[in-house]
């Protein structure tokens, strides 16, 4: 399937899922990297068609490892983000704006492949937790796949109710993912955006949320986060951006720029950096 590119903004799991300090990626492509760092790589180059291939000739050759369908459907998800230009930093400056976002079409291709995708890691992960209930890579697909099943609805769909499920689902396996593997830095993401979001609404929303299960602390959801960009390892990138973003909506237009700039050198085949850095120093 050939996947098709347009103007967007940066990226952002605003429910996780999904999501460059001291990340072991690099810029540059090259035989020595682990294909699946390498296919993280060329997502954040928004080199969206070369990814897919070789997250597909990971699953080819580890068919048995669930991180092979979770990367490609994270691949499905940020080639829509990209095409449908949702991203735009400023769109998330205030609980206003947010809200007023529209429900988009999807591709109806990418939606089946996507779901496809996120259903075999899902089929994988089970059949490896009844023999392993603390294998790695098993819980950290399944706190990746419902973080994307958070996006999408959150996103593209505008299924808030039903982003907040997969959110608290992600958080819950993150929560045990960390419990048997505390150093999988990256599982942070989940709990610390869960924590952000939900510490950021109103008081009223708050409560109700808590009663439901879900609870929420902006500064402990932006330590979580600052924790994945410095030690996380595919998804401390996106850390860095859910970080630039959370700095945009506190005015701290600085340190947002920080980590763009960051982002820009180390992703030089990006171009939404240098833009969100250009759109900063106007306000000035």
């Amino acid at each position: 399937m050939s996947i098709r590119r347009t103007k967007s903004g940066f990226w952002v799991i605003p429910c996780l899922t999904l999501v460059l300090c001291a990340s072991p990626l690099r810029a540059a492509v090259n035989s020595t990297v682990p294909p699946l760092d390498k296919g993280f790589q060329l997502l954040y180059n928004l080199k969206f068609n070369e990814a897919q291939n070789v997250f597909s000739l990971y699953e080819q050759q580890h068919s048995g490892d669930p991180m092979g369908p979770v990367s490609e459907a994270a691949g499905h998800l940020f080639s829509e983000f990209e095409r449908l230009g949702i991203l735009e930093s400023q769109f998330y400056e205030s609980n206003a704006k947010f809200e007023a976002r529209k429900k988009l079409t999807p591709d109806s291709e990418v939606r089946e492949d996507f779901d496809a995708a996120l259903t075999r890691a899902e089929n994988l992960s089970s059949n490896r937790l009844a023999k392993d209930p603390n294998d790695h890579d098993a819980l950290f697909a399944l706190t990746l796949a419902a973080g994307l099943r958070a996006d999408y609805a959150a996103l593209i769909e505008k299924r808030n109710l039903a982003s907040l499920h997969y959110t608290k689902e992600s958080t819950q396996w993150s929560t045990r993912l960390l419990a048997v593997h505390p150093d999988c830095y990256d599982a942070h993401i989940a709990s610390g955006i869960s924590r952000y979001i939900i510490g950021s609404m109103a008081a009223p929303l708050r409560w109700l949320l808590r009663v439901g299960g879900v609870s929420g602390d902006k500064q402990a959801g932006i330590a979580e986060l600052k924790l994945t960009a410095e030690r996380g390892h595919y998804l401390a990138p996106f850390a860095r951006i859910l970080l630039a973003i959370a700095y945009v909506r506190d005015k701290n237009n600085d340190g947002a720029r920080q980590l763009l700039a960051s982002l820009r050198d180390q992703y030089p085949g990006n171009p939404l950096f240098a833009r969100e850095i250009a759109r900063l120093d106007a306000k000035k």
